[in-house]
């Protein structure tokens, strides 16, 4: 697909005997924010890292800026511009903020480390003042801050996000994801895992609708926020 930064193609994924993801097709435009949402155990989680290659597909096809990566390793995929805020935050809980920042560096290299540690403390003010203290000692909604502020660190043209509001306060959740609209804003091209369908759906361009393992919706951000559907199955009818 033309302009497409990522392309799914009718992608199988197992566990074991169980299939998790059934012929799943979609693509993300470059500069946009796509969200995919869907009740827990709908298989969004297993997508997203599925396009690392943990778990690996079974059939299908990844292509990522029209180059297929179905095969390649976690580590040429990072390489190559995706990065991953994972569910759970997984930051290191006995390295500072900074040692976790310089973490995600990586993939590659710690050229531009001191400049864009500053531009991670412009976005995300908190970690500044956290910045010597160990991870694990940080507030879940500091740690989340810190793991998008890690994935950022290898200067990824596409920022893949799983769960970024789990289990957070409202008043966090609303700053991450006000961050995360600076950052769509900025051009950045952002695929985003979310069960705060309200959240996601107002942040994104476009948007898809998980079920069993099977996208059975998509539409505008605006246009699945109106479906009376959607709006009963995850938005609670309001």
């Amino acid at each position: 697909m033309s302009g497409a930064i990522l392309e799914l193609r009718d992608l199988d994924v197992f566990y074991g005997p169980i299939q998790a993801l059934r012929k799943v097709s979609m693509h993300i435009d470059k500069g946009e924010t796509v969200s995919l949402i869907g009740a827990n155990g709908a298989g969004k989680s297993t997508l997203l890292m599925s396009i690392f290659g943990q778990p690996r597909a079974a059939s299908g096809q990844i292509l990522y800026e029209g180059t297929d990566i179905t095969r390649k390793t976690p580590h040429y995929i990072a390489s190559n511009g995706i990065a991953q805020s994972p569910e759970g935050r997984r930051v290191f809980p006995d390295m500072t903020v900074e040692e976790n920042l310089m973490m995600g560096t990586i993939p590659i290299g710690d050229k531009h480390a001191d400049a864009d540690m500053q531009r991670m403390y412009t976005l995300f003010p908190r970690l500044k003042e956290r910045r010597t203290q160990r991870a694990m000692t940080m507030s879940g909604g500091e740690q989340q801050m810190l793991a998008i502020a890690r994935a950022l660190m290898s200067r990824p043209r596409l920022l893949l996000l799983d769960e970024p509001s789990l289990g957070l306060a409202p008043i966090v959740v609303k700053q991450i994801f006000a961050t995360l609209r600076e950052l769509a804003q900025e051009g950045m091209t952002i695929f985003l895992v979310e069960q705060n369908a309200n959240h996601a759906l107002k942040l994104s361009d476009r948007a898809y609708v998980m079920v069993n393992g099977q996208i059975r919706m998509t539409g505008t951000g605006q246009e699945l926020l109106a479906n009376d559907e959607v709006r009963n199955a995850y938005l609670g009818g309001h």
